[in-house]
This record gives structure tokens, C-alpha cells and sequence, in this order.
């Protein structure tokens, strides 16, 4: 069979491919062969530009730039690859995703005031209690259960997030109500009813990561006095002590399970459990009890913290 060029795959991709005993490339993670059975190059835009000034490194008429490569096959089909070219892609899409453009794209709730790089350094160091990290975990059918971890003592408070009324009868309305139960207004309410049981002093911030469910966070803060704080994009070790509680809390609520199954009570004895297990960071002790120890040293009291 003769060989065919196949313009420009992507090359990160490459080696991930599954191959005919004929070099012929694979579709994706299937082991099926494409149709044509073309075979497929193995240089990038970017491998062909560089490959050229190696075989002719003292014609500088044989000098192009990965990115002009691209754009000639694209005007080819005015903006979109043609179907032969499109094939030969490892994603087979014919029109390019403007992916930096998009990674770029903030969130339209976020501001600089509210970056983790805002937060006072007493909430980094841990000297002083109050400070939180805050999280959803998620289940089968959109189901999920809001975390609340007190940095300094790792004590947990459990969001229950129960699924909203006509959820999952009806396909999803654009802009429509977050039926699933942990849309925007259902955690600022949670967030606000479970933290208000809490004396001030341990009201000082919350760390969340970007997701939309904190859109309603100027209203949160109004409401309970925390300061609410977003880690960078991609960067979960920015809330390292939720996301070491949270793997504690898949041993109560595997994933692949329907977390709406379980009632506040079955919460709140979650919560009671974790916040009773003793912790090496903390001398041995338990998340409740070194609460109460700062409850007692401060001479304040709390509604309930179970």
C-alpha cells in the first residue's frame, strides 16, 4: 500500500495511538482502523518547520513557521479542513478551538479582591482559627454534598444539598433553575445556615475553588461576615486540607454513588465521625476537641458544631 501524507496530526497525541501491524493508525482508544486506512505522518506543523532547517540548514528559502502551515490548510477549505485532512487529525475536528483565547476567559463573579493571593497571611500559616476551605463532592446523577474544613483545627461541617423538585424529570433548560440542588443560591443558603451557628471569630474566610456554584458570593458575605477567597485556576493544593478531607469522605460516599440518597442527619453523623477521629497534625488529637479547645480558651460559645 502506498504511503499518503496526511497534512499535520498532532504530535502529543501520537504515541498514545493504537497501531495495525501495517503502521496503520488506529481510531481513538478503540483499536479500530480508519476506513481509508491512510496512513498518517508522524511530524506536527511545528516538527515540520524544524525538521526542514536540519535537512537544509543553508536554504533559507526552505523556512516556514508551524503556525503558516496551519493557516494554509485551513484557507484551503476557508476556515474549516477539508474532509481528507480532518480525518488524519487525531481529533478529527476540522475547525480549530481557540484555546488559548479561552483559558485566558475569567470568571465574570471574580475579582482581584477575592484571589487567594488577597488572603491574610494568618489564614496561610493556620495561627489563627476561622479560616476555611470549602468544596463540593459529586455523585451519580449530579448529585453532591458541599464540605466546609476549618484550616486550623480541621474540624468538618457538611453541606446537605438535596436535589431540587422536577430534577432530572425534564431535559435542562439554558439559564434555567440548577434543579440538581447545588446551583449558586442552593450553596450560598447552605453555606449560610450551617456557618451561622458558628460564634464570629471563627467567621473570618472561605476558600473556594472557581466553580460557578460560588456566583452568589457577595451576598454570602454579606450575610454570614466571611471573607470569600477563590484559589487559581486547576490548582486544588491551594486547598490542600479540604482535598485531604474530602479523600477521607469517599470512604463514607463512594464515587459512582447517589450522594442525594443520604438525609442531613446521615451528614451530620459523617461529620460527627470524621470530627472525631484523632489526627496526627494535630498531636493526636480530634478536630472536636481541639475546637472546643479554642472555644473554651476564647470564652465563646457555638450553637452547635456537630
Amino acid at each position: 500500500m502506498a504511503r499518503r501524507a496526511c497534512g499535520a496530526p498532532a504530535e502529543a497525541g501520537e504515541a498514545g495511538r493504537q497501531r495495525s501491524p501495517e503502521d496503520v493508525c488506529a481510531g481513538p482508544a478503540r483499536g479500530r482502523y480508519h476506513r481509508s486506512r491512510r496512513r498518517c505522518s508522524t511530524g506536527t506543523g511545528r516538527a515540520i518547520a524544524e525538521r526542514l532547517r536540519l535537512d537544509f540548514p543553508g536554504d533559507e528559502t526552505m523556512r516556514i513557521s508551524h503556525e503558516a502551515i496551519y493557516q494554509a490548510l485551513y484557507i484551503q477549505g476557508r476556515g474549516a479542513l477539508k474532509r481528507d485532512l480532518s480525518a488524519c487529525l487525531l481529533t478529527g475536528r476540522a475547525l480549530r478551538v481557540p484555546r488559548a483565547r479561552s483559558s485566558r476567559r475569567g470568571k465574570s463573579f471574580i475579582t482581584p479582591e477575592v484571589l487567594i493571593s488577597e488572603r491574610p497571611p494568618e489564614a496561610q500559616d493556620r495561627a489563627v482559627p476561622g479560616h476555611w476551605e470549602g468544596d463540593l463532592i459529586l455523585g451519580l446523577r449530579s448529585s453532591a454534598i458541599g464540605t466546609l474544613v476549618e484550616r486550623t483545627t480541621r474540624f468538618t461541617m457538611l453541606l446537605h444539598l438535596p436535589p431540587m423538585a422536577g430534577h432530572g424529570m425534564a431535559p435542562r433548560e439554558k439559564n434555567g433553575p440548577a434543579l440538581a440542588g447545588h446551583g449558586a443560591e442552593a450553596v450560598r443558603d447552605a453555606i449560610s445556615r450551617t456557618v451561622t451557628n458558628l460564634p464570629e471569630q471563627l467567621r473570618r474566610s472561605l476558600t473556594w475553588d472557581q466553580g460557578a456554584e460560588m456566583a452568589a458570593h457577595a451576598q454570602l458575605r454579606i450575610d454570614t461576615g466571611l471573607q470569600i477567597y477563590f484559589c487559581d485556576p486547576r490548582s486544588p493544593w491551594q486547598r490542600g486540607t479540604n482535598e485531604n478531607t474530602n479523600g477521607l469522605l469517599r470512604q463514607y460516599f463512594p464515587k459512582g454513588t447517589d450522594l442525594s440518597a443520604h438525609s442531613s442527619a446521615d451528614l451530620a453523623a459523617v461529620a460527627a465521625a470524621l470530627n472525631g477521629r484523632p489526627r496526627k497534625t494535630l498531636g493526636r488529637k480530634t478536630p472536636a476537641e481541639a475546637l472546643d479547645a479554642i472555644l473554651r480558651s476564647s470564652h465563646v460559645g457555638v450553637a452547635t458544631t456537630a
